[in-house]
């Protein structure tokens, strides 16, 4: 048998009516009736907040009552759950964050920027109070990989996490691939449309996808979140050049995201890496994301889909709202807060393949130049082609190497500008088993 509704409504109240916040009020108005029958109670809006109260955000907003400060929204006496969509680490998302949770309120966001640096004492705060904290769409968008780790995969020990997790950086990629433009064309197409944060090194400087890698890290591994511990590098320096040349050995480049516990510590790195182009992570176009998680009784799970947009997250903080709605109650980040302890920092030292791109200057004895020092790095090479020349003084030269340490790679390319063979910087990318 069926249970009666509750008469009571779960009453919202949303800060921040950008893209998602209205995508979120319009699954509300949309799908009131089944959002009832799924939570066994109505879920309604009673009070929203933004910037410009006059903007044209093509939603009837007419039925829910104005505040200009997010905190009136956030300590008011008619809404159970507050949902902040302002973003940003700090400011006003974190202090109306904290009001809403010494109000008595849960609260649901989306504001990965503010859990990766914030996050434990948020959560400490929260379940200190009894309130519960959600952030289902903080994290690749509608790809619902919280809910999966916490509680899917809660019977699982989680070997590693890797995935791509920006879908301006994976468009970007996959565009210069496609239609064989520079990265400076795709980046500026990328603007044109929107894609592109405000400040766009959070997305090409891989600090978007890092600050998800590390809220990621803290749910798979039981530890406190730290986004200072996430070695992070960018895509900025991914030339068309590396595409094609990944291409001719059967590799994509991908900004990629990968965390492993190890004996040593917690390793989190977010960078562009060369994966088989054959692979779920290869075959991964436009602006779509992937997370991939190994645990030791599951194997390997892929989870696909899109990781930005307005209904895909709205969708997201929609769960979230439902999951309230219906009682469950979950720690934080998987398990209660104040038993995580903070992970030892480790540098990767898993050995890999790499790919090394050079530009050499066109005279006799350049590639032995090259092998010695290989060579006193201790490092093998499986392959080495030598394209045809850019410049009349210069020729583009890729290696590819046997499994190697970092801490090799590091030293060879230190020591490679000092023999004096060499016309430009040299790249150096990762090649990730996947």
């Amino acid at each position: 048998m069926s249970s009666p509704l509750r008469p009571d409504p779960l009453r919202l109240g949303i800060a921040g009516l950008g893209t998602v916040g209205i995508g979120v009020v319009k699954i509300v108005q949309k799908h009131a009736d089944l959002l009832s029958r799924r939570t066994g109670r109505p879920v309604a809006i009673t009070a929203i907040s933004a910037r410009d109260r006059r903007k044209n955000r093509d939603a009837d907003l007419s039925g829910y009552r104005w505040e200009d400060d997010p905190m009136a929204v956030a300590t008011a006496g008619d809404v159970d759950v507050f949902v902040e969509l302002v973003g940003g680490d700090a400011g006003v998302a974190k202090d109306s964050i904290e009001a809403a949770l010494r109000s008595g309120k849960d609260v649901v966001t989306a504001n990965k920027a503010l859990l990766a640096v914030h996050g434990q004492a948020l959560a400490e705060l929260a379940e200190s109070l009894g309130r519960t904290l959600r952030f289902e769409a903080a994290v690749a968008g509608g790809i619902p990989v919280i809910k999966a780790m916490t509680e899917s995969l809660a019977g699982n020990e989680i070997r590693r996490v890797m995935g791509v997790m920006n879908g301006t950086c994976n468009y970007i990629l996959t565009r210069m691939a496609s239609a064989g433009l520079p990265y400076e064309a795709v980046f500026e197409e990328a603007r044109q449309l929107g894609y592109l944060e405000a400040d766009p090194t959070l997305d090409v400087g891989g600090i978007d996808a890092g600050h998800k890698l590390a809220i990621l890290s803290a749910i798979a591994f039981g530890t406190q979140v730290n986004f200072d511990a996430v070695e992070i590098e960018g895509i900025e320096r991914v030339s068309i050049d590396d595409i094609r040349r990944a291409a001719d050995m059967g590799y994509r480049i991908k900004l990629l995201g990968v965390a492993q516990m190890t004996p040593r510590g917690l390793e989190q790195r977010m960078s562009p890496c060369l994966v088989p182009a054959d692979s779920p992570l290869g075959q991964l176009m436009g602006g779509t994301n992937m997370v991939v998680v190994e645990g030791d009784s599951v194997g390997q799970i892929v989870l696909r889909g899109a990781g930005a947009g307005e209904g895909p997250t709205a969708s997201a903080v929609l769960s979230d709202i439902v999951e309230i709605a219906r009682g469950v109650r979950l720690p934080v980040f998987g398990q209660p807060a104040a038993g995580l302890k903070a992970a030892q920092p480790a540098r990767t030292a898993v050995p890999a393949a790499y790919y090394i791109r050079l530009e050499l200057q066109d005279k006799p004895g350049a590639l032995a130049k090259v092998a010695t020092v290989l060579g006193d790095a201790g490092i093998s090479i499986d392959r080495m082609r030598q394209y045809g020349q850019h410049s009349p003084d210069s020729v583009p030269v890729l290696v590819v190497t046997h499994k190697t340490t970092p801490e090799a790679i590091d030293f060879a390319i230190e020591a490679l500008p000092r023999t004096g063979v060499l016309a430009g910087d040299p790249v150096e990318l990762r090649i990730e088993e996947v």
